[in-house]
């Protein structure tokens, strides 16, 4: 990515910050770090620019009340006492009639096939019997996590929305700013009213050796310089969270895939290898990335299991989801003619260029017609 935003394609300055923040807060790495291919890829399986930033109608507008959490819950509230806590998986061991699964504290568990629904680099830390083929040991050393912290600001009251702003800011990349982006998480009842800060890519690891104090008050200057208040100084609450202390997945939102993977590894993300299926968000075809991808993943890993029970036809593998009246729809964009032809910087300074001579030659002649002695006979 770092090499188009040097190439000859992009001559603004700005246009490059902007590049560069995009890249930023939607894969939390730095524009040297990814594959180029891997961002196009990316964008487009969400659904293009415009879906992937929006807030209304986009990868930005909804939130679960109560929490994504209680996906989880009611999925483990239906298991019962299936669902084991607190057991990490150390190992686990393939047979032609099955699979043992075995955890941190010695239990083992015996099942016909596994589902693993986690991150690649949490994959590293299974011992497998068989070992991995070479292919897939390659793949799952070259996706590490991102990087991100996410910094809630709570107040007194959403005083930004009194003065007209919305919440959402965009904020430079220079070192002196730990924001990137924020949008206002105040509750759809008015409680609770805060506003919640990405510290992504190299941002989240330059401020990890600073103490929370330090880092929430590097981020209320950064918002009262932004919203022209000092009531943004004076918070009630601060939490912040760091993924890249998380223990396992040690990042976040997603993995990212260096120059290369791609058109090296193709699809393998996916692919079986005997008894074990691969879900998680990153093996998605859509929204990967998000929890929609996570859970187009979950059900793409199940059909394949039930598959290979013979319980289920390959071609419903990827058989989408049923229509669902509860669902709300992806509203289509509507995009102007200069934003479908927008013209490259050259041909639009060439242009301007050439609008600009005839343009000069007109106000000329009618600036001088006006002030020109008439010759009469």
């Amino acid at each position: 990515m770092q090499d188009l935003l040097t190439s000859f394609t992009v001559h603004c300055s700005v246009a490059r910050e902007m590049a560069k923040f995009f890249i930023a807060i939607n894969v939390t790495s730095e524009s040297y770090e990814g594959s180029l291919l891997w961002l196009l890829w990316y964008v487009k399986q969400c659904g293009g620019v415009k879906r992937i930033i929006s807030v209304k109608n986009g990868g930005q507008e909804r939130k679960m009340k109560g929490g994504m959490m209680q996906i989880s819950l009611k999925m483990a509230e239906s298991l019962g006492d299936r669902v084991k806590l607190n057991s990490p998986v150390t190992s686990i061991a393939q047979s032609p009639s099955g699979v043992v699964v075995r955890t941190l504290d010695g239990q083992e568990y015996q099942g016909s096939h596994v589902i693993m629904a986690m991150a690649p680099p949490m994959q590293m830390r299974v011992h497998y019997s068989p070992p991995l083929p070479p292919q897939r040991n390659q793949l799952l050393q070259r996706m590490p996590m991102g990087s991100v912290w996410k910094c809630l600001v709570y107040y007194k009251e959403a005083f930004w929305r009194k003065i007209g702003y919305s919440g959402a800011m965009l904020f430079t990349l220079s070192e002196d700013c730990p924001v990137v982006y924020t949008i206002d998480d105040t509750k759809p009842d008015g409680q609770y009213p805060a506003i919640i800060g990405f510290l992504p890519a190299h941002k989240a690891r330059s401020l990890v050796n600073l103490s929370p104090d330090e880092r929430k008050q590097m981020i209320i200057r950064a918002y009262a310089a932004a919203l022209k208040t000092e009531e943004a100084l004076h918070p009630i609450h601060y939490e912040e969270y760091n993924w890249a202390g998380e223990q396992y997945a040690g990042g976040c939102y997603t993995c990212m895939m260096p120059p290369g993977f791609l058109t090296t590894f193709r699809n393998g993300i996916r692919e079986p290898v005997g008894r074990l299926f691969f879900a998680g968000t990153e093996t998605a075809s859509q929204w990967s990335g998000y929890i929609n991808g996570a859970v187009q993943a979950g059900e793409r890993a199940a059909k394949e299991v039930l598959h290979a029970q013979g319980l289920v036809p390959k071609e419903r593998i990827w058989e989408p989801e049923a229509p669902c009246d509860d669902v709300i729809p992806e509203i289509p964009f509507t995009d102007t003619f200069m934003e479908k032809y927008q013209p490259s910087v050259g041909v639009f300074l060439s242009l301007v260029a050439f609008l600009a001579v005839p343009a000069g030659a007109a106000a000329g002649w009618a600036f001088l017609g006006h002030r020109l002695p008439s010759f009469r006979q």
